[in-house]
C-alpha cells in the first residue's frame, strides 16, 4: 500500500490484528475449563440426541453417552425428527433401558425441525435436574456429562456449552472448520460475557449443550427459538434474556464431532444457516466478514509486497488463529499460517449461503427451509 490514507488504514487493520490476538491470549487464560475427575451427579440428568437420517452416526453417538461415569441417574432420549433411512432401527436394537425412542410429529407451522425435535425431547424430561443436548455426530468422552454438570454449578451457570474439539479430515475442514471458536475466542470477552445481563455477549454450539432444567423452561427452552436457523447462539441469548447465565467452555477433552466431509458436504451445511449466523440477517453476516477479511486478508497482501505492518498483521492473525486452536482443541501448525485463505474460503460459502436465502433454496435433510 503507498501513500498516507493506504497506509494509515494498514496500520489500522494490523492494530486490529493484533487486539484480536491479545484478546485470545486473554480468553485462552479466562476459559472456563472442565475438571479432570468429576464428581459424581446426584440429580437426574437427561441426554436428548435429536435426530434425522442419522442411521451411520447414532449407533456411535449412543454407545458414548452410555458410557458415561458419574451419572447414576442418566436417561437418554433420541428424538427420530422424520428419518427415512434405518436410524429408528439403529437406536431399536440398543438393549439398554435408559435410552428412549421417540418419534417427533412433524413440525408444527413456524417450527424448525431441530427446535422442534429438541423440544419434544426436552418435555419427556419431568423431574429438576440437567438436560444435556448432543449432536449424533458428537462423541463424548465417560467424564463428559458429569464435567458439564459440574461446570454449570461450579460456576453458577444456567448454561454451558462444553465446545467439541473440531475434526477436520479434508483440506477445506482444516481450513474453515476452527473458525468458529476462533471467532468467539477473538471477540467476546468471556468473563464480562459471563457476568452480563446482554443477550448479544455469548456464544454456543448444539453440538454439546447442558442447560439446568430450571433455566430453560424459565427461557422457554426451544419454544422461545422455534424459527432459528442457527437456534443454538438463539437459545443462549434466551437464557440471557430471561435472567439466566450461559457461556461457552472447553470442551476438547469431553468431547469431539466431524460436522462435515469435505467441501461439498460443509457448502450445504453451512449454507443452511451462515448467512444468520451474525446479527441473524444477511446484511449482518456480510458485513462483519467484510471487516474479519479486511483484518485477516489484507495485512498478508500488504506482506506479501515487502510490507512490516503488513507481516506484523498477519503474523498477528497467525497468533490469533493458533492461540484459539490451541485452547480449543484444534490444530495448531501448520494451519494457522493458512489463516487468510480460512477467511478467503469461509466468504464463498457465506456468498453460496446469502444467494440460497435470497432466492429462497435453502434445504436440509430434505427440507425446505424457505428465503
Amino acid at each position: 500500500m503507498s501513500g498516507p490514507a493506504p497506509r494509515v488504514l494498514l496500520r489500522g487493520l494490523t492494530g486490529l490484528a493484533v487486539a484480536g490476538a491479545a484478546h485470545a491470549a486473554v480468553n485462552a487464560r479466562l476459559l472456563r475449563r472442565p475438571p479432570a475427575d468429576p464428581p459424581e451427579v446426584t440429580r437426574p440428568v437427561t441426554v436428548v440426541v435429536p435426530v434425522r437420517d442419522e442411521e451411520a452416526q447414532v449407533g456411535g453417538c449412543l454407545a458414548a453417552v452410555l458410557a458415561s461415569r458419574g451419572v447414576p441417574r442418566l436417561r437418554v432420549v433420541v428424538v427420530d425428527d422424520g428419518s427415512t433411512d434405518g436410524t429408528a432401527d439403529v437406536v431399536g436394537s440398543v438393549e439398554d433401558p435408559r435410552v428412549r425412542l421417540v418419534t417427533a410429529p412433524p413440525p408444527p407451522a413456524g417450527w424448525l425441525g431441530k427446535p422442534h425435535a429438541c423440544w419434544v425431547g426436552a418435555r419427556t424430561m419431568t423431574e429438576d435436574g440437567v438436560l444435556v443436548f448432543v449432536d449424533a455426530d458428537v462423541r463424548l468422552t465417560p467424564d463428559a456429562v458429569a464435567a458439564a454438570v459440574w461446570l454449570l454449578d461450579a460456576h453458577g451457570l444456567d448454561l454451558v456449552s462444553p465446545w467439541p474439539r473440531p475434526v477436520a479430515g479434508t483440506l477445506a475442514e482444516r481450513l474453515v472448520q476452527p473458525l468458529s471458536p476462533w471467532l468467539w475466542m477473538t471477540t467476546l470477552p468471556l468473563r464480562a460475557a459471563e457476568r452480563s445481563p446482554r443477550p448479544s455477549l455469548t456464544a454456543a454450539n448444539g453440538q454439546f449443550l447442558a442447560l439446568t432444567r430450571r433455566g430453560y423452561l424459565r427461557a422457554r427452552g426451544h419454544a422461545a427459538v422455534r424459527d432459528e436457523v442457527v437456534e443454538d447462539v438463539a437459545l443462549a441469548r434466551a437464557v440471557k434474556r430471561s435472567g439466566g447465565r450461559a457461556v461457552p467452555a472447553a470442551g476438547a477433552a469431553l468431547a469431539e464431532c466431524r460436522m462435515y466431509d469435505g467441501w461439498a458436504a460443509m457448502r450445504a451445511g453451512y449454507g443452511k444457516s451462515l448467512w444468520a449466523s451474525v446479527g441473524g440477517s444477511p446484511a449482518a453476516g456480510v458485513a462483519a466478514a467484510a471487516v474479519l477479511t479486511a483484518v485477516g486478508v489484507v495485512p498478508a497482501l500488504a506482506a506479501l509486497r515487502g510490507s512490516r505492518a503488513g507481516l506484523a498483521g498477519y503474523l498477528a492473525g497467525v497468533a490469533g488463529r493458533a492461540v484459539s486452536a490451541a485452547a480449543t482443541g484444534g490444530r495448531v501448525w501448520p494451519d494457522a499460517l493458512a489463516h487468510p485463505l480460512s477467511l478467503l474460503a469461509l466468504d464463498v460459502l457465506l456468498a453460496g449461503s446469502v444467494a440460497g436465502h435470497r432466492r429462497g433454496t435453502l434445504t436440509w435433510r430434505g427440507r425446505v427451509l424457505g428465503g
